[in-house]
């Protein structure tokens, strides 16, 4: 059954990635959404525990730490993407995986025999084919750190959530533990962003009245002059928070099903197994965008899809 709550968390995840790709095509403030997004999640989980009376454990705060990771790792992406290159952040977010491996192995004595070794290392080499980029090389390694510490915070997440298992810690309490804390974060870094843009406007409107002249202040923050001339007006609070909140949606569900699978399954595995939401996002583009398959993401999908039966045969 681990298995099975694998891949639909990782369908889940590929649905939340997939509108994270629409929202980053809108001229919205991402901190405002992923606000949005971790709000949702909070909202979903605490009123499933208070419908399935589960028990608020001192366990239940590993949450806050799970909370804190995921926040420092998207934070921590976005930024690679930002500054470096975005297929060098891709590859090293898709590896959190061989991190969670070597560390169950370490505090859990959690080992894989010989065929669930080779289907671990079939799909991660199916999910890394997929996000390979031809132009990268060692000279071209912008935003490695960023993506790197993406990476083991990503890693450090799912460790906290097989970790929670093992102190019997109930779902629902924990993630909402998880979700609020991730809220009060981005929600914070956005208030930061709405002081820093209304300190902006009045030094420019300053030294407008200082030279007689009139100056318009963007209204988006986050996004950048070339994106709000490209796609339009920026989004309201309003909108963008309601967007999030439906984004959360997916995010709630498919943090049900991976903590479910990590109580079931090997952490590394599950973390394994997840990481193939790449895949979901890949045909939302394909079908959806009519971006074309190159070699490498077509052999990259067949490896994987591979490594799950792999897994389906000899995962026990």
């Amino acid at each position: 059954m681990w298995l099975t709550y694998s891949v639909f968390a990782a369908i889940f995840f590929g649905l939340r990635g997939i509108l994270y790709h629409w929202s980053s095509q809108k001229p919205l403030n991402r901190n405002l959404l992923l606000c949005g997004t971790f709000s949702m999640g909070a909202i979903v989980n605490g009123i499933c525990a208070l419908v399935f009376s589960s028990d608020w454990t001192i366990a239940a705060l590993i949450g806050i730490q799970m909370g804190l990771f995921s926040f420092g790792a998207n934070a921590s992406m976005f930024k690679g993407f930002a500054v470096g290159k975005a297929s060098l952040v891709a590859i090293l977010t898709a590896l959190p995986s061989v991190v969670v491996v070597i560390v169950a192995f370490g505090l859990w004595q959690e080992k894989l025999h010989a065929m669930q070794l080779i289907a671990f290392v079939v799909i991660i080499g199916g999910v890394l084919l997929v996000r390979l980029s031809n132009d990268i090389s060692l000279r071209n390694l912008q935003g490695a750190q960023w993506g790197l510490l993406a990476m083991l915070l990503f890693a450090a997440n799912d460790l906290s959530g097989k970790w929670s298992t093992l102190m019997e810690a109930d779902i629902f309490p924990t993630m909402f533990f998880m979700f609020v804390t991730g809220t009060v974060c981005f929600g914070l870094w956005w208030l930061r962003d709405l002081q820093s843009e209304q300190g902006s406007r009045s030094l420019a409107v300053q030294s407008s009245g200082m030279a007689g002249g009139e100056v318009r202040v963007s209204q988006v923050s986050s996004i950048g002059a070339g994106k709000a001339a490209a796609y339009g007006a920026a989004w309201s609070g309003k909108r963008t928070y309601l967007v999030g909140l439906a984004v959360g949606i997916t995010n709630a569900v498919g943090m049900m099903f991976i903590l479910t699978a990590f109580d079931l399954g090997k952490a590394g595995l599950v973390s394994a197994v997840t990481a193939l939401n790449v895949l979901i996002v890949l045909l939302y583009t394909r079908f959806v965008v009519k971006e074309r398959f190159t070699p490498a993401e077509v052999t990259g999908i067949s490896l994987a899809f591979a490594g799950i039966l792999l897994m389906r045969l000899f995962g026990a």
